[in-house]
């Protein structure tokens, strides 16, 4: 029998579950702690779908309920012999993994740290970038990369995700520089997924990857995998290309996307909705493609008076200069999602307030974008509130099925405006953000590190 579910408005606690669908499935039931599940499936490590389950005693209601992601498991096989072939060490270029921390979540960095340990590369560096002003004397930094093989350490004081990234790209060895955050895990092929898309595709500046909760315990978590699942509420299975559309006119050119998807294009969108292909939680670029925007811009990102944005910046700023972007599913990381309230309220107040001071900065740094924000931002507003008000709804965001009665998880309105409020603040946001950047790093407050604008 199924168990009740507590009468609550929210949500009540999910299991995170990843099953390889080329096995037999597990027996998932019911426990004390949860009532329901979501679960990836896999083939051969291959992330093809996900499910929501409502959990009983009986094993094989689950199995029943899981029809529409073993349905998948010959498009799944399929996929995978299309696939190129696997490349051998010799043909993999060096890689940096930079990871910009405050230190504040010593348990999760240090879960980063064995994940970093047990992934499967030959030639790579994983390089903590300390982004503190000043380091307490009882830190904790050092013990925890001690000993570690392939890990290293540096000191970034300026404030803010920016300053320490570009930093990270300065100290960097590798040819691809791969970025993280210190609240993620990583699977041990993620590099290799990553690294594959580069030398497949020489015209591939940025590879993004798929990003999984990794655990979904409480309300906060919920509503943030409902409303940002995969950090842009399209979760995709399959590898995309992004390129910026040939237009005729040099003021617009670069502002509109298209999406390939094995050659063939199956979206159009602005180029400012590139969020929806990727996140700094899991990415990756060519050095020659950072030195080209010139690094991320050090008024934008976590730690600035701006908030967020830095990420989608340096993704526009590729496809705007002819770039081209690739994601790739396969390339897996787990991020664990904040866990309260209060931490999810000020993290939405970061993305409202960080998209329009992005846009700002755009700008700022190439007045043919107000031409380009003319033509497009109108789409994508429009795109933007049908999609708001289908997450609001409980609406499904590519599943491989509706969501069981029960588990709709409607996204609080409240969350919703909180976010929607900030945006007009963003502007103003970047402008301070910008002068402090400039007393800091004693230039225009833009670049550092890879190179300056």
């Amino acid at each position: 029998m199924t168990p009740q579910r507590p009468p609550a408005a929210e949500p009540a606690p999910r299991r995170v579950v990843v099953v390889d669908l080329g096995e037999p499935l597990p027996d998932l039931v019911a426990d004390a702690r949860y009532d329901s599940a979501m679960v990836f499936g896999t083939w051969h490590g291959l992330p093809i779908g996900v499910a929501d389950v409502v959990l009983s005693a009986d094993p094989g209601e689950t199995r029943e309920a899981l029809a529409p992601l073993t349905d998948l498991r010959d498009e799944a096989a399929r996929y995978e012999a299309a696939r190129p072939p696997r490349l051998p060490d010799e043909r993999l270029p060096s890689v940096t993994v930079v990871v910009s921390t405050i230190v504040g979540r010593r348990e999760d960095l240090e879960l980063l740290l064995d994940g970093l340990a047990a992934v499967d590369y030959p030639d790579v560096e994983f390089l903590i970038v300390d982004n503190r002003p000043v380091v307490p004397a009882d830190d904790v930094l050092p013990g925890l990369v001690a000993g570690r093989a392939r890990v290293r350490s540096i000191h970034e004081p300026r404030k803010g995700i920016s300053a320490g990234r570009n930093a990270g790209v300065a100290a960097a060895r590798g040819d691809i520089v791969v970025f993280t955050d210190d609240d993620v895990r990583v699977e041990p092929n993620w590099l290799r997924e990553l690294a594959q898309r580069f030398v497949d595709d020489p015209r591939v500046d940025v590879v993004t990857g798929l990003i999984l909760p990794a655990e979904l315990d409480t309300p906060a978590q919920i509503w943030f995998e409902r409303y940002y699942g995969g950090f842009s509420g399209e979760r995709t299975w399959r590898p995309l290309v992004l390129d910026a559309e040939r237009c005729s006119s040099r003021l617009v050119r670069g502002s509109r996307i298209t999406v390939s998807e094995g050659g063939e294009i199956v979206r159009r969108f602005a180029v400012y909705g590139v969020g929806a292909y990727g996140a700094g939680a899991n990415m990756s670029f060519r050095r020659s493609a950072l030195e080209r925007i010139g690094g991320f811009d050090l008024a934008l990102g976590t730690g600035t008076p701006a908030r967020g944005g830095e990420d989608l910046a340096a993704f526009v700023g590729v496809l705007w200069t002819g770039g081209r972007i690739a994601y790739e599913p396969a390339a897996v990381v787990h991020h664990r999602h904040r866990v309260g309230t209060d931490e999810l309220l000020k993290q939405l107040r970061g993305n409202g307030l960080g998209f329009t001071a992005m846009l700002t900065s755009l700008v700022l740094g190439d007045p043919r974008h107000i031409a380009g924000l003319a033509w497009q931002l109108p789409l994508a507003v429009r795109s933007m509130a049908v999609q708001s008000l289908s997450r609001i709804s409980g609406g499904a965001a590519r599943e491989v099925e509706a969501r069981p009665a029960g588990l709709e998880d409607a996204y609080p309105r409240a969350l919703v405006l909180n976010e929607l409020r900030h945006y007009p603040t963003g502007p103003i946001a970047y402008l301070r953000s910008r002068r402090l950047a400039r007393r800091l790093d004693g230039g225009d407050g833009r670049g550092g590190g890879a190179s300056r604008r």
